[in-house]
């Protein structure tokens, strides 16, 4: 009975934790994804077009120019802008690890073109760093010059001086880990980019020997104060011999790296290889060990492993690592989750090995997952930037916070989201505040987020997750430049105005020495007292590096002005209080004894009108101007005289004996912001007629003819818009011809085709015949010209006048009968004309080759490895189509330009009751669109031979197809032009080419 109640004990106990705690769910593939692009915000160096991003910049442009090395590039370490190679170094080495052992993870994931990419920064910048075998610079800018100033780094103003190690100056442990990184580096670029494997490769091996043959690190002093290498350099050199072995297979590294534990760092005051500490930037012979585990299956290296992961799961020899209450392995105030969840990837890692005890995966794979967990949010709060619930939003970041200030409280939120980045963690009794200010908890580093980013890698692979498809970090800019400004002080012949130009821009930060700024004025008082601009005085009382110049017109018509106050040559930047501003106080004086001085009408003095000059606000009619061009503010609206143009007559026209009853009509547009008061007309300079309202039009007949041999005058019309203010604007001149009224015009009638005639299927074999009769009024006449909706079609210049035609161009379907309008025009030698009366005919269309397409996607998600088109082509017209004659588009996007491999899966001509396979008679081919169009980078192009045969009439070409890029990463359907992902339908976005003819579709 006892038994029995013990049992339903545990199951109740079972059933209410899965009931009421169970573990809460955690999209593994958003963690992971952001916690990559972390590492976007730390580049240094020149940023790439694509980044993904709106507030990072270029920065650091000129590391290592004290050396004459070009030393751009690379990583931030934490919050600061040193460069430091050691973490840097251990960093890439992990994210390196990461994907050598879990690239499915990143394939499946979408996240292995961005891991590429970051690993590659940071490879880049190591080969910068070793220009010659025995030669390495290991730091980039000096800590405490750095951490002296809050400020974004773009806007960084410190002497950055850059240190170098050789031969005579060695530095074994940042070389040796900068070999291993490279080593790992070779064999994760190896199937993408094996040239560029190649050189990692050939760097690793060279910095290997340079770290080895010196074993020493007497050169690597200028970091001690922040990174100081406790462990000593044989657990790198271990660390590194072992990943050379890996990417190698030489014997020789292999035993270099076992010849060097018995050097590993040790538990105090004893002979025991140290196992309560956790795998970090200084000691990696936790990591050394389990490689070695693993290519061994040695004893010795899986008790080591064990022991220390077993310290800090379940125990070792009665001890095991400190636990927070809610659950974190806790072991030190600086980074504590990042050793937890560094210790939780080597913990993954060795579970999924073939060399761990099988009693104890389990137990390591569950301890990984809760520490990961507890930095994603299981207390109730999340210690990842930008990701889960009340995460961090204070992180001691400078570039993050963007202070303008050099201030840790200005402003007092961070103006950008550092996305993916871990935190520092919680004290031991998982007390944690999100403050700036608290470094130990808030500190971001790239090394805390090494580890992070595997285990992350190693959750998505077990547990899934779904990353935010075009995940970019694409901020809403605030206002960046901008004016302050008050009154100083006015009487009635000056104003003096304080102004204080501005520069927090963070949308990248950025230091610029062409700002100014303008205030405008209205100096109609001025002009009406008899004072000129010239007679207004500028000037300052204050300056902080400006330059002032005279009143200069805007809109002179109306009296606008302006005085530019320009900073040209005045560094301005978000870097303190004394250079994010700069302050000016100018004054523009009238003359002396003169009180016409009026400030009511000025444009800018609105906003500034009841202020004092201890209260200066910020303003936007004193708008702010980069190298001439306005970046920020209101101009006044600038009232521009009216613009008038001549609709009617236009260039060129001809008109035909105008008399009153049948008069030259001239048409005019003409706008203004002020309205318009009237349009003037103008016939060879000499006004003709007035019109005050809308539509502005004249009707003119034209006198005083000179005598003419030709019987046609000519003459140049204009229109002149006054606006209300009386400003006018004459339009420019076109010219025209007039036939005199005393020539008489031809007759001419149309024979045929007459009114109501109907045409079937007109060809060149059997066009319509137009015919006409034309008899001149004066002279002779000398052609006919035929018309079809109003479009001159053809002429003849002998009697009788005849032309053949052919709808070429008419719109509609094979069948559809179109209704043309048809006339003949004379043309006598006088120049006179005449147009017949219209006959409206109506004409068959002729039969063209008629097709659709209707296609579906048969694999329907967005991101996916292959896609998948299925076509369905119909012939619905009367012509047998040659398919060998035949062209087949599909457009998409690459989304990563890659090889690409196609494979037909059925091809056949298919009619009611017959079938005919074509499998064999088709091809694909990739045609690279130069330039690309909207959702269309590739088109996949299917050709067909001649075995194919035709397409009868009635008969369908059914085509289903697959095809993909050759390491088989993904394709993104979504914004692809020819993607259907709905149902079977007709569809225009697949097109067929006959020929050199589009026959179905429309191209993108």
């Amino acid at each position: 009975m006892k038994k029995i109640l013990v049992l339903l004990f545990v199951i109740l106990v079972l059933t209410v934790s899965s009931v009421g705690f169970a573990e809460p769910a955690f999209n593994y593939g958003e963690a992971l994804q952001k916690s990559i692009i972390f590492y976007e915000f730390q580049r240094s160096g020149k940023l790439p077009a694509d980044k993904r991003d709106n507030w990072r910049g270029d920065s650091g442009m000129n590391d290592g120019k004290d050396q004459n090395v070009d030393l751009t590039g690379g990583w931030y370490d934490a919050g600061d802008h040193v460069k430091f190679n050691l973490p840097m170094s251990y960093t890439i080495s992990m994210l390196a690890w990461s994907l050598y052992e879990d690239r499915e993870a990143y394939v499946k994931s979408g996240q292995l073109r961005y891991m590429l990419d970051t690993i590659k920064w940071g490879t880049d910048y190591l080969i910068k760093c070793h220009p010659a075998p025995n030669v390495y610079y290991y730091q980039v800018g000096e800590g405490t010059l750095d951490h002296a100033w809050w400020g974004p780094v773009e806007v960084m103003q410190m002497q950055r001086p850059s240190y170098r190690l050789d031969s005579g100056s060695p530095g074994s442990t940042v070389v040796a880990e900068s070999a291993a990184a490279m080593a790992i580096a070779s064999m994760v670029f190896q199937e993408t980019n094996p040239t560029y494997a190649a050189t990692c490769l050939r760097h690793a091996r060279e910095m290997f020997t340079f770290a080895d043959t010196t074993k020493s690190d007497a050169g690597y002093t200028a970091a001690n104060n922040f990174y100081r290498s406790w462990s000593g350099f044989y657990d790198e050199l271990s660390w590194a011999g072992a990943w050379l072995y890996t990417a190698t297979k030489e014997q020789a590294y292999l035993d270099k790296a076992e010849s060097y534990v018995g050097f590993w760092s040790k538990e105090p005051n004893s002979t025991i290889t140290a196992y309560k500490w956790g795998h970090c930037w200084d000691d990696v012979h936790y990591g050394a060990e389990l490689l070695l585990a693993r290519i061994t299956n040695k004893a010795l290296y899986k008790e080591l492993t064990e022991k220390h992961l077993d310290y800090w799961t379940t125990g070792y020899n009665g001890e095991r690592i400190r636990y927070s209450p809610k659950g974190l392995a806790w072991l030190d105030q600086w980074g504590s989750l990042r050793y937890a969840t560094t210790t939780a990837f080597l913990a993954s890692v060795y579970a999924d090995s073939a060399v761990c005890t099988p009693t104890k995966v389990q137990g390591y794979r569950d301890f990984a997952k809760k520490q990961v967990d507890y930095a994603l949010g299981s207390t109730g709060r999340s210690f990842v930037v930008g990701y889960g619930t009340n995460p961090p939003k204070r992180p001691h970041h400078r570039t993050a916070h963007s202070s303008w200030k050099n201030d840790q409280g200005t402003p007092a939120y961070h103006r950008h989201t550092l996305y993916g980045a871990l935190v520092g963690g919680p004290d031991s009794g998982d007390g944690y505040k999100d403050d700036i200010n608290d470094y130990v908890c808030n500190e971001v580093a790239c090394d805390y987020n090494a580890g992070f980013v595997g285990i992350l890698a190693k959750m998505y692979k077990q547990h899934g997750g779904n990353p935010i498809a075009n995940f970019k970090a694409i901020e809403t800019i605030e206002d960046e430049f901008f004016v302050e400004a008050a009154i100083s002080s006015n009487s009635t012949n000056f104003i003096e105005i304080k102004a204080v130009m501005n520069n927090r821009s963070g949308w990248p930060a950025r230091l610029s020495t062409k700002l100014s700024f303008r205030y405008f004025v209205d100096l109609t008082e001025a002009i009406q007292a008899g004072f000129r601009p010239s007679d207004i005085h500028t000037s300052f009382s204050h300056n902080e590096g400006a330059v002032i110049s005279n009143l200069m017109p805007w809109n002179e018509g109306r009296n606008i002005y302006y005085v530019m106050v320009d900073f040209t040559g005045t560094k301005i930047y978000p870097g303190g209080p004394m250079d994010f501003k700069k302050e000016v106080q100018f004054r523009l004086s009238a003359p002396q004894n003169t009180s016409f001085w009026n400030n009511n009408n000025d444009f800018s003095f609105q906003e500034i009108k009841n202020t004092t000059s201890g209260g200066a606000i910020k303003v936007q009619r004193l708008p702010v101007y980069e190298d001439g061009v306005k970046i920020y503010g209101q101009e006044p609206v600038l009232v521009l005289p009216p613009q008038v143009n001549l609709t009617t007559p236009q260039e060129a026209a001809l008109f035909e004996y105008p008399n009153a009853t049948h008069p030259v009509t001239i048409n005019a547009l003409a706008s203004s912001s002020v309205g318009i008061a009237k349009v003037e007309f103008y016939a060879n300079n000499q006004k003709i007629g007035t019109d005050t309202q809308a539509p502005y039009q004249l009707d003119w007949v034209p006198t005083g003819f000179s005598s003419s041999a030709t019987g046609i005058e000519n003459f140049v019309i204009k229109a002149k818009a006054f606006d209300a203010e009386g400003i006018s604007t004459l339009s420019s001149g076109v010219n025209i011809k007039v036939k005199l009224p005393y020539r008489v015009p031809p007759t001419v009638e149309l024979n045929t085709p007459k009114d109501g005639d109907s045409f079937d299927a007109p060809t060149a074999q059997r066009p319509v015949i137009f015919s006409a009769d034309a008899t001149a009024g004066e002279g002779t006449i000398t052609k006919v010209r035929f018309y079809v909706n109003d479009q001159l079609v053809g002429e003849d210049t002998s009697a009788p006048y005849t032309l053949a035609w052919v709808p070429s161009d008419a719109s509609g379907n094979p069948g559809d009968v179109v209704n043309f309008k048809v006339a003949a025009e004379a043309v006598a030698s006088n120049e006179a004309t005449k147009l017949s009366e219209a006959a409206l005919i109506k004409v068959k269309l002729a039969e063209v080759y008629t097709v659709k397409v209707q296609m579906i996607n048969n694999s329907t998600t967005a991101i996916n490895s292959s896609i998948s088109p299925g076509f369905k082509v119909l012939n619905n017209g009367r012509s047998t189509i040659d398919l060998a004659k035949t062209k087949i588009k599909y457009y998409y996007t690459i989304d990563g330009e890659k090889a690409q491999s196609i494979c037909f899966d059925q091809a056949a001509i298919t009619a009611p009751g017959t079938h005919q396979g074509i499998g064999g008679a088709l091809s694909g081919s990739f045609v690279k669109l130069t330039p690309a169009k909207a959702g269309a980078e590739y088109c996949l192009e299917i050709s067909f031979s001649s075995a194919a045969g035709k397409l009868a009439p009635g008969q369908t070409l059914e085509l289903q197809c697959r095809f993909s890029k050759n390491d088989w990463t993904n394709y993104n359907q979504a914004d692809d032009y020819s993607f259907n992902a709905t149902s079977a339908a007709d569809w225009q976005k697949v097109t067929i080419q006959l020929g050199d003819t589009l026959i179905w579709g429309v191209e993108p």
